[in-house]
């Protein structure tokens, strides 16, 4: 079993004696409670073995807390994979996969009053007469009646006894056959730590448990290219084929490939054998521990293999590899449970083939939209037909996207499949769901972390056990257990909230790769723009372009300029550069108001005035007290005192500056840097009297707005819909967002900027206020973010920075790190760079912040770098240097983000 424990050097399993009277419900998956160190800890149960290599004494199971089986064998090797690759421990990749335990909901007691209706509800597991014993919010083990379990728990095990599988070296047995107090939860599945035994458990940790034996980690895989065909291909088993780029084609090639697929008419090859990218941009070997390496996959592990509502349970048996399990005599349009696995390619593929000749589209569904855009149909055709296509797909201007990921998801939930669709925010959650739920009915479920604990568990529940076929959630709905996975699809992938805030900080992006590439599910990554790490895969051949030719794009942009883009403008308006809003853009904003249409306004920041600056020599004002930015409050102003003037406020502790004076050249006058929404609207009030003037930032967010002439102020990512389109949009304060210390600072300006142009219609106008010549304002002038995105990866490629390679940021103080890098054997690829101060954008490790008047430790980062074919070895060496450092009770631990948004 695997003990969720903090410690690096126990992330590993530990082999645990099963009394006769948990024998039944004690199955792989489960959640348990067991005795570690003197102390009670929750875990999860991996695996049952009739024997244990521990030549000591076993300590005895204390009690199974609950007999749903929530840990899936492939959420289980998909937690292991991203440990892997994050430098972390699966005990936090799993406290983000699964959410904590609400009895009331999965032992199917009645919801209270106030909940919400929740879409689906999944049925109960226990019996009628059991009731709901334990509080309505369990994240432990809850009060048990009996001796390791409750009664709700022994009415459930007679239900589904023979669904735990005890199974070694690949043979499955009936859990039900007579095994008992010499059985033991196995720990022999291999780990991912990267340290010995001797280095692992401290003196008073192993006295209770001992670890099993540690596997070899996967090992790098160094990427090879056939020139002549263009198909690169690895050294290991997963082998990605090249594509033909004059064709522009889907392919997947292999040993079966579809000899009815032509090469030159665009459609989508099949591939016989499950391949994976081999350039190191990809999910694969060249830069993970290996999907093949079996790292944390555990013997024999199985599940319920069934309707996945919690039905008559089905005998499993092993294919291939371990945790690769399916129902002897199944169809292969049954929707099972199955684990799934890339070694397990001949079976998945033989459930492809049974579905290539019934590949249909879902009755009602109109898929004309998607024949705007280059082998549109080819990738609906490959999707249907189980190919596993992988696309970065770039929504036209004004298209109704979450409609067309919706129609994804109907034809895949159609055939019996399941389809997980990630957007950034409730917002986009909320517009997404609406359209999967007219096509799929109450099939779709939302998955956030806005729904209360109850909500959210019985909606994750009913994706557990098979009656929700799609999900649609922020960045935690990546790792829900959906049964046979077909679809994962991410919209706007650039978005930073994608990036998790917790340890170990694994990207929704990168884990969606990692999943498609481990279950031979299709793959979208979709949105206006384009960021440089899905183009790194589409230059490596693992995904492919899904664009619009240049005519098609052209008839449905609005027609985007820059003030002063040329002699005969500048003639016109000599200031067209040098104001804030120019007389071009006051004439556009006009006519549209005129014609009865609506201006959309984008501000990057929201509030009055949330930056000043020294008139004379233009340093930002700073608190005297915390060095925060100083800004001016329009809120609190008298009524009817319009010009009332005001001190500024320090924007992090709150306290007014009533007589700042500058520590440079000791002005004491202060000028606005940016001018945020709030004064924005001020100002436009004033310019068009009588016109509607609509906000929507901060804690207002406006979801639509109604038609007619009016002008919306939202800052970025906060503007609201409009049926039809606005007739113009202006695109204020573009240095702004351009001129930020960040890596990411000219593509994330581009994402917004585009993001604000496809809700201008295509006869509309949009102005952008920033220079012309940047190249950044040219790529969304001819609307191109892909050719921007190859741009930005190239330029990227050239200094060393990601996702050409990989990086390690490690955050900490100074004797911290210290500790850090000599106890870590790293590669000699590794290149060392720094120590400097933390960034003031990233946020300082927990344990490390200050407090009040306390400015906290200091804190450093170091940088480490390296080509990602070593990526794999530098995460490896990272985690083994933790697992010492934690064996040794070392005190403040660094904290290590691989490839971190915020890099300095």
């Amino acid at each position: 079993m695997l003990p969720l424990l903090t410690p690096a050097h126990l992330d590993r399993d530990f082999d645990y004696l099963v009394p006769p009277e948990l024998d039944d419900i004690a199955r792989p998956g489960v959640r348990v409670r067991v005795r570690f160190a003197g102390r009670l800890v929750d875990g999860y149960l991996l695996s049952r073995h009739a024997e244990s290599d521990h030549p000591g004494k076993l300590v005895r199971l204390e009690r199974v807390v609950s007999a749903e089986q929530v840990l899936t064998p492939e959420i289980l090797r998909l937690a292991t994979t991203v440990a892997a690759r994050c430098a972390g421990t699966r005990a936090d990749v799993l406290r983000l996969a699964i959410p904590p335990r609400h009895a009331r909901v999965e032992n199917g007691g009645p919801a209270k009053k106030s909940a919400e209706t929740d879409g689906p509800t999944a049925p109960a597991v226990g019996s009628a007469a059991s009731g709901a014993a334990g509080p309505d919010a369990e994240t432990g083990a809850g009060v048990q009646d009996g001796p390791g379990m409750d009664a709700g728990l022994r009415a459930d095990a007679g239900l589904r006894a023979d669904a735990g599988s005890d199974s070694d070296a690949g043979t499955a047995t009936d859990a039900g056959s007579g095994v008992g107090a010499g059985l033991c939860v196995d720990a022999g599945s291999d780990s991912d730590a990267a340290t010995d035994a001797g280095s692992g458990v401290s003196a008073g940790l192993c006295a209770d448990a001992e670890p099993g034996p540690d596997a070899v980690p996967g090992t790098d895989v160094e990427p090879r290219m056939d020139t002549a065909s263009g198909v690169h291909a690895g050294s290991g088993p997963a082998d990605e084929p090249g594509t033909d780029a004059g064709s522009g084609n889907y392919a997947r090639s292999g040993a079966d490939a579809d000899p009815g697929a032509d090469a030159g008419s665009g459609a989508y090859a099949g591939s016989g054998t499950e391949t994976g990218p081999s350039m190191d941009h990809g999910p694969g070997t060249g830069n993970d521990a290996g999907t093949n390496s079996g790292v944390g996959t555990p013997r024999g592990a199985g599940r319920t293999a069934g309707s996945g509502s919690g039905g008559e349970a089905v005998p499993l048996r092993v294919v291939d590899v371990p945790g690769a399990a399916v129902a002897p005599g199944e169809s292969g349009g049954s929707p099972v449970v199955r684990g799934s696995d890339t070694g397990s390619a001949g079976a998945r593929e033989a459930d492809r083939s049974d579905a290539a000749g019934r590949a249909a589209l879902p009755a009602g569904m109109d898929t004309g939209a998607w024949r705007r855009y280059r082998h549109g149909d080819a990738f609906l055709t490959a999707l249907a037909g189980r190919r596993a296509p992988r696309a970065a797909w770039q929504a036209l201007p004004g298209e109704d996207w979450a409609r067309r990921l919706a129609e994804l998801a109907a034809m895949v939930a159609a055939d019996g499949r399941s389809a997980i669709l990630m957007v950034p925010d409730q917002r986009d959650l909320d517009r997404v769901l609406r359209e999967c739920e007219r096509l799929v009915g109450d099939s779709a479920v939302g998955l956030s972390a806005g729904l209360g604990p109850a909500a959210r568990y019985r909606r994750w529940l009913a994706v557990l056990r098979g009656t929700a076929r799609v999900v649609v959630g922020t960045r935690s709905a990546v790792f829900a257990p959906a049964v046979d996975l077909g679809l994962v699809a991410i919209w706007d992938d650039g978005d930073d909230t994608y990036a998790e805030p917790r340890a170990p900080y694994p990207h929704a992006r990168e884990v969606a790769m990692l999943r498609a590439h481990d279950t031979g599910a299709a793959f979208v990554a979709a949105g206006f723009a384009r960021t440089a790490e899905i183009q790194a895969v589409v230059e490596t051949g693992w995904a492919h372009d899904l664009l619009a030719d240049r005519a098609t794009l052209r008839a449905a942009a609005p027609r985007i300029s820059a003030p002063g883009d040329s002699d005969a403008a500048l003639e016109r308006d000599p200031m067209a550069r040098a104001i804030r809003i120019p007389a071009a853009a006051f004439a556009a904003a006009r006519k549209a108001l005129a014609a009865g249409s609506g201006v959309l306004v984008q501000v990057p920041r929201r509030g009055y005035v949330p930056a000043l600056a020294c008139t004379k020599c233009r340093t930002p004002a700073r608190c005297r007290r915390c060095v925060g930015p100083l800004s001016l409050p329009g809120a609190d102003r008298p009524a009817g005192d319009a010009g009332a003037a005001h001190s500024p406020v320090c924007r992090w502790c709150g306290r007014t500056e009533a007589a700042f004076r500058c520590p440079t050249c000791g002005g004491r006058v202060l000028r606005a840097v940016v001018i945020g929404a709030g004064r924005t609207a001020e100002e436009l009030g004033r310019a068009f009297p009588g016109v509607p003037i609509r906000g929507s930032s901060g804690a207002a967010v406006l979801d639509t707005v109604p038609p007619g002439p009016q002008v919306v102020v939202a800052t970025v990512g906060a503007e609201p819909l409009l049926a039809g389109g606005y007739g113009v949009g202006l695109l204020l304060d573009g240095w702004a967002l351009l001129g930020r210390a960040d890596l990411r600072a000219a593509e994330d300006a581009l994402r917004r900027w585009l993001s604000a142009a496809a809700l201008v219609r295509p006869d509309g106008e949009v102005l952008v206020m920033a220079d012309p010549a940047v190249p950044t304002v040219q790529a969304l002038l001819r609307w191109d973010p892909a050719g921007h995105a190859a741009a930005e990866l190239a330029q990227r490629t050239e200094v060393g920075f990601p996702p050409a390679v990989r990086m390690a940021a490690v955050d900490g103080t100074p004797d911290g790190i210290a500790g850090l890098l000599a106890a870590a054997e790293l590669p000699a690829a590794v290149e060392v760079l720094g120590p400097v101060p933390l960034p003031a954008a990233a946020r300082p490790p927990s344990g490390m912040r200050g407090d009040g008047d306390d400015p906290g430790a200091e804190v450093e980062r170091v940088l480490l770098r390296t080509p990602r074919t070593h990526g794999a070895a530098l995460a490896r060496a990272l985690t083994a240097a933790q697992a010492i450092r934690s064996s040794q009770r070392a005190e403040s631990p660094p904290r290590i983000q691989m490839d971190p948004l915020e890099i300095g």
